[in-house]
């Protein structure tokens, strides 16, 4: 399709590439060249001439059409024919289209050429409604995942692009006359496939200019067949030539472009750094705890050997080497842990009743066993309940967990 374009040409060159004569005069005070076109030409004034031209907007179009009754300058009096150019406004409204109903220039500013015989907005202004419209280049879009490119397409030594189209009258509530096009589209062409599956019907010789202004008997299939020059080409251009409003040489200026997609390797990488980066908090938090835990247990049991008695701590003394070693190197376990029995005891330490030893031992086995079952309790709701693998320290004389002897929990829970 063709929704935008460039068109900054003066008459003489809409005449030139529409294969019409023009008047060669002096060089201007300028020192420009004085061309101009030896055509009659209608509404000129109109013609504002853009970088970003879009259907609503005043065009120069190249027709044929019959001289005035009465005479005209530069008619072709053989034929009762002329070459004409006039400003149009780019999308067709239909001349049966209500005086009372606002146009819309955006409902018909392309006809597909394949469809055009059946449809009858264009059916009835193929014979002697041909048109043609100069431009120097068009935009088309490339879809870009969520965004679209916009691409600047042009003749590679810079000569007006030709496209075939139709036009028509219109009158609206105010009795005036109003000239509308449209422009033909085909298929795109083999090297434009990638940018879009439409592309307008460019004449790009005069032979092919003059049969579809005069010869009605080639069939439009002929004509309309996508033009397929090498030199055809296009960049990429700013996206901000979207907006109508956008005006100016910057309209085709090259921009560089970078890679549209990213490899699919960098989608699997990012996927899996996501997935490790989820998972090692996770695996931290177990570790520390670990860690958290064996420190703890091996402050426990530096407690509890610094609160037996003196003559205990002599004689674990070369036991204790052996068990700090131990617990540096593997996680402790919270299991009751047996210690040997004191050989003797200091006087400030004994107690008078071996009854009342006997009942507080009883008493602290039961306080370390409701102890323990609560510190498992917590554990457990934690989530941390794996099994831990047990180091059991063993002492010559050690005695059984029914004896009472105090474990580091209930040392632990009394402080």
């Amino acid at each position: 399709m063709c929704g935008r374009a460039r068109c900054t040409l003066s008459a003489a060159q809409a005449a030139r590439a529409f294969g019409f004569p023009n008047t060669t005069a002096a060089a201007g005070p300028g020192g420009g060249a004085g061309d101009a076109p030896a055509v009659r030409t209608l509404d000129l004034d109109r013609f504002r001439p853009s970088y970003n031209v879009s259907p609503g907007a005043y065009l120069p179009v190249g027709t044929v059409r019959a001289q005035p009754a009465a005479g005209g300058d530069g008619g072709r009096a053989d034929d009762g024919a002329e070459p004409v150019i006039q400003c149009m406004k780019w999308g067709l409204v239909p001349s049966f289209t209500g005086k009372t109903e606002k146009p819309d220039h955006f409902r018909m500013f392309n006809a597909r050429s394949e469809s055009v015989k059946e449809k009858a907005s264009f059916r009835r202004l193929i014979p002697k409604n041909r048109c043609l419209v100069a431009v120097e280049g068009f935009y088309e879009w490339k879809k870009d995942g969520s965004k679209k490119q916009p691409y600047y397409i042009h003749f590679q030594d810079h000569r007006p692009l030709v496209f075939a189209a139709l036009y028509d009258t219109w009158t609206n509530s105010e009795g005036e006359i109003i000239h509308t096009f449209t422009i033909l589209t085909t298929r795109a062409s083999t090297s434009l496939k990638w940018l879009h599956d439409r592309m307008p019907v460019i004449l790009g010789d005069n032979d092919s200019v003059n049969v579809w202004l005069n010869d009605a008997s080639v069939k439009l299939e002929e004509i309309t067949a996508p033009y397929e020059g090498a030199d055809l080409v296009w960049y990429p251009v700013t996206p901000a030539m979207g907006k109508t409003s956008f005006d100016g040489p910057e309209c085709i200026k090259e921009v560089r472009k970078g890679p549209s997609e990213k490899p699919i390797s960098k989608f699997f990488t990012k996927k899996s750094t996501a997935h490790n980066q989820s998972v090692k908090p996770e695996k931290t938090t177990s570790e520390f705890a670990e860690t958290h835990a064996s420190r703890a247990s091996k402050v426990e049991c530096d407690e509890s050997l610094e609160n037996q008695p003196e003559d205990v701590n002599q004689q674990k003394s070369g036991e204790k080497q052996t068990t700090s070693s131990i617990v540096k190197d593997e996680p402790v376990s919270l299991e009751h842990q047996v210690f040997g029995k004191p050989q003797s005891i200091k006087d400030e330490d004994t107690l008078t009743s071996t009854d009342i030893t006997i009942g507080k031992q009883d008493d602290l086995g039961i306080k370390r066993k409701i102890k323990d079952t609560e510190v498992k309790a917590e554990m457990e709701n934690s989530g941390w309940s794996r099994s831990q693998p047990t180091t059991t320290k063993k002492a010559k004389g050690a005695k059984a967990a029914s004896d009472g002897q105090p474990s580091l929990l209930s040392y632990f829970a009394r402080k």
